[in-house]
């Protein structure tokens, strides 16, 4: 063989792994961007429902020193997040935001009694558990009422369960889908070298001295396809943050990494698992059935 051929070999095989490369990178990505989503949806859930406001409003009688008493009992509770201190002149002055600024002459002193406004763990944000805790707040002396919204929070929780199964049938379906891809582009880069498989055992190669290397050379192969999209991925979320930092908040830096790094494994398993089903079918083949 000339040294030309063996040139145009060379860019050819080149080329045939680059394309593999490339190919299997993309389908990480995918896997990966929806993964992220996945493992980051109990906190984008979460962030939902603790930006909702459970109010306790106090008797008109309450002093502010007893307020911030009650404010601090309340605030040790497992299912508060966080507890703010409302006055009576800041519930004034958002009442005039609602409703305009005449609306305190119709009255001789200030109506809007002192309240509490609650973001509650996201965990406790359902109606059974909204149930108790309303409850266990009324039975303070100086609660008057717990207001919320609770068609909110059944449309809010309904909303989220669809969304979550949604979320649940496209990992599936991505996953089918990235094994196949994956699989195939695996299957015609083994597939390849058939001949050469097949001249090894006719020399008296074992599967497992035609396996090895074949299945060592896919476990780098999905190695560098791993890396190629874990980095690509992280440029990504480097201009993702960049512009919008607020998802940052939500999502779990430690999950991200954790997706990352499952991407790159994923690559490796679904690259030796297709090479070394791929490889022990091609070792049975007849010498007619290369060509087809």
């Amino acid at each position: 063989m000339s040294k030309k051929e063996k040139n145009i070999i060379n860019r050819r095989l080149i080329h045939s792994y680059l394309s593999s490369i490339i190919s299997i990178s993309l389908v990480l990505m995918l896997v990966g961007i929806v993964g992220f989503f996945a493992v980051n949806a109990k906190q984008v859930s979460n962030y939902f429902k603790e930006n909702m406001i459970v109010s306790v409003i106090l008797k008109q009688n309450v002093t502010e020193e007893n307020a911030l008493k009650l404010l601090n009992k309340i605030d040790k509770n497992v299912f508060v997040k966080s507890a703010e201190y409302i006055s009576k002149e800041r519930g004034a002055k958002e009442m005039e935001a609602l409703l305009g600024e005449d609306f305190l002459k119709v009255f001789e002193s200030n109506p809007i009694p002192i309240s509490i406004d609650l973001q509650l763990e996201g965990d406790y944000l359902f109606k059974d558990s909204l149930s108790v805790i309303e409850n266990k707040l009324m039975k303070e002396k100086l609660v008057e009422e717990v207001v919320y919204q609770e068609s909110l929070v059944e449309m809010l929780n309904a909303n989220l369960k669809k969304i979550g199964i949604v979320l649940t049938i496209v990992i599936i379906l991505l996953m089918f889908i990235s094994f196949v891809l994956i699989n195939n582009t695996v299957r015609l880069n083994v597939y390849s070298k058939r001949f050469t498989i097949h001249t090894m055992r006719l020399v008296g190669a074992t599967r497992g001295f035609i396996r090895r290397p074949i299945i060592v050379q896919a476990l780098f192969q999905g190695l560098i396809s791993g890396v190629l999209a874990c980095i690509v991925l992280s440029v990504g979320l480097f201009f993702v943050k960049r512009e919008f930092e607020q998802l940052f908040v939500i999502f779990d830096v430690g999950l991200i990494g954790a997706v990352l790094v499952g991407v790159v494994i994923l690559g490796m398993i679904i690259c030796i698992l297709s090479a070394f089903f791929v490889v022990n079918k091609l070792v049975y083949l007849s010498k007619d059935d290369l060509y087809y």
